[in-house]
Parts: C-alpha cells; sequence; structure tokens
C-alpha cells in the first residue's frame, strides 16, 4: 500500500511549498523524484532547488543525466525512476496514474485552477482502492491541516 497526499495549494505557491516538501523527505532519508508537467517548468524547478534560499540549496540534478542512480533528487518530466526513489512528487499539471514502486507520493496542486482541481478529484477516485490517501488543504496563514 502506498501513501498518497494531495495538496491543496491556496495561500502559498509551488515554489515556496516544494523545496520544504523536499528536504523534509531527505531528512527522513528518502530518494526524491519531482514529476512536472513540462520540460520548461523542469527548468525553473532546478534552478528554485539551488536558490530557494539565501543559506542552503537542496542537492538535486534534471533526470536523463550521466549519473542520475546517485541523484538523492531528480527533476523530470518524465514517468520513470532513475534514482530508486522511494517519493515521487507530482507537480505542474502532472498527475499521479498509480502508487506501485514508492513508499510516497505526494500530488500538488493549485486550488486556483479549476481545471487542476478536476484532474486531483478523478486522481483521488482512481487512486482509492488499495492505497491510503489524505488530503492537506492550507490555512489563512499556510499552515497545513489535514481533511481526510
Amino acid at each position: 500500500m502506498t501513501e498518497i497526499l494531495f495538496y491543496h495549494l491556496e495561500n502559498h505557491p509551488l515554489e515556496r511549498v516544494l523545496p520544504v516538501l523536499v528536504e523534509k523527505s531527505l531528512e527522513r532519508g528518502w530518494k526524491v523524484v519531482v514529476e512536472t508537467g513540462s520540460e520548461e517548468r523542469a527548468e525553473v524547478l532546478d534552478l528554485l532547488l539551488w536558490t530557494y534560499r539565501d543559506d542552503s540549496f537542496l542537492p538535486h540534478a534534471r533526470a536523463e543525466g550521466d549519473a542520475d542512480e546517485l541523484q538523492p533528487v531528480l527533476i523530470t518530466s518524465r514517468p520513470h525512476n532513475p534514482n530508486s526513489a522511494n517519493v515521487r512528487f507530482f507537480v505542474d499539471r502532472a498527475v499521479p496514474q498509480a502508487g506501485d514502486g514508492y513508499q510516497r507520493i505526494v500530488f500538488l496542486f493549485s486550488g486556483h485552477d479549476p481545471d487542476a482541481v478536476t484532474e486531483a478529484r478523478a486522481a483521488w477516485r482512481a487512486l482509492g482502492p488499495g492505497n491510503e490517501l489524505t488530503y492537506w488543504q492550507q490555512d489563512s496563514e499556510g499552515r497545513w491541516t489535514k481533511r481526510g
């Protein structure tokens, strides 16, 4: 059974939320894959993870490199797992189709994009059988509240 977390972004953008969640995954000793909806967004996230904080960075690479299997965090727009990640993040309209092969799936979607919300609802229904689903929503201060 895979743990699948749905993060409904409303008050803080992906660029503020994703680095924190990736950092927490690394603290657990997990390898991470971040799947984006496009190569253009993969480029943006690549830069973000190097510069999101002045005093830190997240060690990572874009997938399709020479040493993907050694990377703690990979960014890709393809549905592969070249670093044998424990957790996979789906962002920027990349939608999980299954939970197989991962300890945790994290699906982050914008509450300001009606199409993304519709996709999240469909994914919730499709992924429910055989997985442990939880739904997290931001409060007005950006804290996460478990809703389901």
